[in-house]
């Protein structure tokens, strides 16, 4: 590919008081998971109850014995995104499975990836527990969009853990009604975040991306090797909806060609397929979610593959391409009505037209203003194997703005919710999220378990 060389430009003691910033804010938003990160904190909260009623050395045998129930009580949004996903290595998909499994043999120090040890042995124990009724999900009245909580009862014990505002902050534990632990959250700040982005800007973050030292940031290349192993599997199996296989097979039957978006397209989904599927590989994941990581890090993977980059400017196009997703979202609720694999993908969008863009920054304010104005209000209707839908749908915006960008269009301040400043169009997009798009969110909520009932 054409070279991109690193360049200070502007005031670099001005940028660099924002580097700490934004290392903290990808080390901490951009972690490996394994499964829908909706069931996975369910399940962190039942291990974590487990882990005070058994200890390491307990049989299974015995923990399904002694437990008589495990009752997970959740936010509707956590609801929402956690009743139609598979959990990985069970072959079943919803809440209750998770919950019984974490309990069984979570790790309660595993963080995302608790349910990394499962076995057979804790599965079929898990699924018994189902079918002698001894595990219930329910929707609790909080406040919180992001909660869980599980109860457990075994012999005459009770321990009851509560995971709130992020996926793995335990707030509270109690057993046998005392309180071991309890953390005082201001419901009117955000403490989940050890970084604050209120400063940050696109331009700040490009800056950020293009000149900070390499070995700062070649950690983010566990992103492409973690996704790309998903996507890998997707295309051997049929997960999910198979979208990527099936995809790939149209180029052979020749009603697809076999071109860059075709490849942006079908390793992006196959990737999505398999994590939705229940394959049991860890995605890197951005702000929460899988999905999120996919969409910004595969289709910057295809194009770097497609101009065969170097390690350093696949690095800096992927953490450009992260932190601009977890910039976007930090301005939205943490669970919302909409698609946050869109919002995601304006990250990819932005480390596409780095490397297509040969480094410069208008192609990038570009191909952001584009896809706001292309794909703003693709709702979020749960996880579910149609998110690698979405995926597809937002990798391909990404790409066409790109596309656009390097051409010097895209959409203007003339036109929609789009300003002429790329950061207000962020704005202004995010504003629709965290307005009127809650009342959307109760209504899918509705529609979806209404359907649920039927």
């Amino acid at each position: 590919m054409s070279s991109i060389n690193p360049t200070s430009s502007g005031n670099q003691t001005e940028y660099n008081s924002q580097w700490a910033v934004y290392l903290r804010a990808i080390h901490h938003e951009v972690l490996p998971a394994l499964g829908c990160t909706e069931p996975i904190s369910l399940a962190l909260a039942s291990a974590i109850a487990g882990s005070y009623l058994f200890d390491d050395t307990t049989p299974i045998s015995t923990k399904l014995g002694q437990i008589t129930s495990i009752n997970g009580k959740v936010s509707a949004n956590l609801m929402k995104n956690g009743m139609g996903v598979s959990v990985p290595g069970t072959g079943m998909v919803g809440l209750p499975i998770a919950a019984a499994v974490g309990a069984l043999g979570g790790d309660p120090k595993g963080g995302l990836e608790v349910l990394k040890g499962l076995n057979d042995e804790i599965v079929t124990a898990g699924k018994y527990l189902l079918e002698t009724n001894r595990v219930n999900v329910a929707i609790k009245p909080v406040a919180n969009i992001l909660y869980s909580e599980v109860t457990i009862v075994a012999s005459e014990d009770s321990v009851t853990v509560a995971i709130a505002d992020s996926h793995t902050q335990v707030i509270k534990i109690e057993k046998n009604k005392e309180v071991l632990f309890e953390l005082k959250l201001d419901e009117t700040i955000d403490n989940t975040a050890p970084y604050c982005l209120r400063e940050a800007t696109v331009k700040s973050i490009y800056e950020f991306a293009h000149n900070v030292p390499f070995e700062q940031i070649e950690f983010i290349l566990q992103a492409e090797a973690l996704n790309n192993a998903l996507s890998e599997e997707g295309m051997k199996h049929n997960y999910g909806l198979h979208i990527g296989r099936t995809l790939k097979a149209q180029i052979e039957t020749g009603l697809l060609s076999d071109d860059l978006l075709s490849n942006i397209l079908i390793r992006s989904t196959a990737a999505s397929d398999a994590r939705m599927g229940g394959a049991t590989l860890p995605a890197m994941s951005n702000s929460g979610s899988g999905n999120q990581g996919i969409s910004a890090t595969m289709p910057v993977v295809v194009v770097a593959d497609h101009l065969k980059a170097t390690a350093e400017q696949r690095a800096r196009a992927l953490i450009l391409s992260h932190l601009i997703a977890v910039y976007i979202h930090s301005k939205l609720p943490k669970l919302s009505a909409m698609c946050a694999v869109s919002t995601a993908a304006m990250g990819s969008a932005a480390g596409m037209a780095w490397l297509l863009g040969k480094g410069e920054y208008q192609p990038i304010s570009l191909a952001l203003s584009s896809m706001v104005g292309d794909i703003a209000g693709i709702i979020c209707d749960g996880a579910s194997n149609s998110c690698a839908m979405k995926v597809s749908t937002s990798a391909s915006s990404a790409f066409k703005a790109v596309l656009m960008a390097i051409s010097s269009s895209g959409v203007t301040g003339n036109e929609g919710i789009v300003s002429h400043d790329v950061d207000q169009s962020i704005e202004n997009l995010c504003s629709l999220a965290r307005g009127s798009m809650q009342q959307t969110d109760v209504q899918i909520i509705e529609i979806m378990v209404k359907k649920d009932n039927c």
